[in-house]
């Protein structure tokens, strides 16, 4: 589960590519299970404001109803949440290394 974050802000960030129709299908049903997954993950860590922010991911990117937001919004959507994985990411592999360091 270490490499879950790295890989779905690839996976993200593989959208300003021109792909596929079905990537994007595929990657929203894949974004709201890993989402919901990390929502679950901090929930049993009791960290209240991830859990709330992955659950807002796996709804905005659940595949079932459709949010239209156009491409260019999508794309900045995309980008951010991409950046905020490896933001997190990059923290939480720091703080393991590191645990006497303060946060």
């Amino acid at each position: 589960m270490k490499t879950i974050k790295p890989i779905m802000a690839v996976m993200l960030l593989a959208c300003l590519l021109h792909l596929p129709y079905g990537y994007y299908s595929l990657l929203r049903f894949v974004a709201m299970v890993v989402f919901t997954v990390l929502a679950y993950q901090y929930n049993k860590e009791k960290n209240g404001a991830l859990t709330v922010t992955f659950g807002a991911f796996a709804l905005l990117f659940q595949p079932f109803i459709k949010i239209a937001l156009g491409r260019s919004l999508w794309n900045i959507i995309d980008v951010a949440v991409a950046v905020f994985l490896l933001i997190l990411w990059s923290k939480e592999c720091f703080s393991k290394k590191h645990p006497n360091k303060d946060k």
